[in-house]
C-alpha cells in the first residue's frame, strides 16, 4: 500500500490502494478532516476527486498538491484531471491554487450539473510561480467575446450589410476577432475571407458593448471607419457562402427593414451625430 505523504502537520494516510484506485484520508493534527481519491483512468491519465469541506480551501490545496505530486512522481502519470460542478466554486479554486488549470466546461445533460475541467500536467511550472501563477490567470480567467465590424458606404451614402446565412437579420461586415489578434487585423482577414476583399482601416468610431442576446453571449464590437468607395466594389466581391448570401447597399429605410437591431440602434445613432468613443447597445427585444 502506498506509504503516508505528510506536509507538516497534514497528512495524507491511505485508506485504500491499488495500481487504479488510491483514497486517501486528509488528517490534520491527528482528526481526519476530508477525503482524496487517485483513480487511473489509463497508464498515464488519472483523475483526482476530494472532499475537504466548502470552507477548508487551505486544507484542499495542501492536499492536492501532495496528491499530485504522489501521481507524477510516484504513478508515473503525465495527467491528473477533475471535473467539479460549476457551482462548487471553492473547489473550483482549490483546484486552481493547486496548479490545476481550467480547460473547458462540460455539459451535464437533464438534472446533471455543467462541470468545469481542470488538469495539470507534469512539467506545468508550479503554481506559486511567475509563470506557473500566470498561466492559471489565464486560464481561468473570464473572456469577453470582441467584434471588429466596418463601416463602409458608397458614393450616395448607403451603407454596406451583409445578408447572413445563420440568421435572418442583415448586419455589418466583420467578424469575430481570434486569440491574439488585433482588432483592426481581425477586420481586415474576416473582409478578406468572407467578401474577397482588402480594406483600409481607417479610425476607430466606437466601441458598442453589446448585452447578450438571442442565446449570444455579451460581446464588445469595434466598429471601424471604412471609407467611401464605388458602389461597383460589390460586383467583383467573392462571397464565402458558408456565411453570406450576398451584400447590399443600404439606406436608412432599408436598414430599418433589415437589419439586426443593435446595427439598427447603431446607425441611427451614428447619423444623429456625436458619436462616443465608448459606448453600450440598450438590451434589444427577443
Amino acid at each position: 500500500m502506498t506509504e503516508t505523504l505528510r506536509d507538516d502537520d497534514l497528512e495524507l494516510e491511505p485508506t485504500t490502494g491499488s495500481p487504479e484506485l488510491t483514497d486517501f484520508a486528509i488528517v490534520l493534527g491527528g482528526d481526519q478532516v476530508g477525503t482524496v481519491t487517485l483513480r487511473g483512468e489509463d497508464s498515464r491519465t488519472a483523475s483526482i476527486r476530494w472532499d475537504a469541506g466548502a470552507d477548508n480551501i487551505p486544507i484542499a490545496v495542501r492536499a492536492l498538491r501532495l496528491a499530485l505530486a504522489h501521481a507524477f512522481g510516484e504513478l508515473g502519470m503525465t495527467r491528473v484531471e477533475t471535473r467539479i460542478p460549476v457551482d462548487r466554486t471553492g473547489d473550483v479554486r482549490a483546484a486552481s491554487i493547486a496548479g490545476m488549470r481550467r480547460e473547458g466546461i462540460v455539459r451535464g445533460a437533464g438534472s446533471d450539473p455543467d462541470r468545469a475541467l481542470l488538469a495539470r500536467i507534469v512539467g506545468d511550472p508550479e503554481p506559486y510561480s511567475r509563470d506557473g501563477f500566470i498561466a492559471i490567470l489565464n486560464a481561468g480567467l473570464p473572456t469577453k467575446r470582441v467584434i471588429s465590424q466596418g463601416l463602409l458606404r458608397d458614393e450616395r451614402g448607403r451603407v454596406l450589410l451583409c445578408e447572413l446565412t445563420y440568421k435572418k437579420e442583415w448586419d455589418l461586415p466583420g467578424g469575430v476577432v481570434e486569440v491574439g489578434e488585433a482588432p483592426a487585423i481581425g477586420l481586415v482577414r474576416e473582409l478578406h475571407e468572407e467578401l474577397g476583399v482588402t480594406v483600409e482601416v481607417r479610425d476607430l468610431i466606437t466601441v458598442n458593448w453589446l448585452p447578450a442576446w438571442r442565446s449570444w453571449d455579451d460581446a464588445c464590437i469595434f466598429l471601424f471607419d471604412l471609407g467611401v468607395v464605388d458602389s461597383s466594389i460589390t460586383e467583383g466581391m467573392t462571397l464565402q457562402p458558408s456565411e453570406i448570401k450576398s451584400v447590399r447597399w443600404c439606406d436608412p429605410e432599408t436598414v430599418r427593414t433589415h437589419a439586426a437591431a443593435a446595427a439598427i440602434e447603431l446607425l441611427e445613432a451614428i447619423d444623429a451625430g456625436a458619436m462616443p468613443t465608448y459606448r453600450e447597445a440598450p438590451k434589444a427585444a427577443e
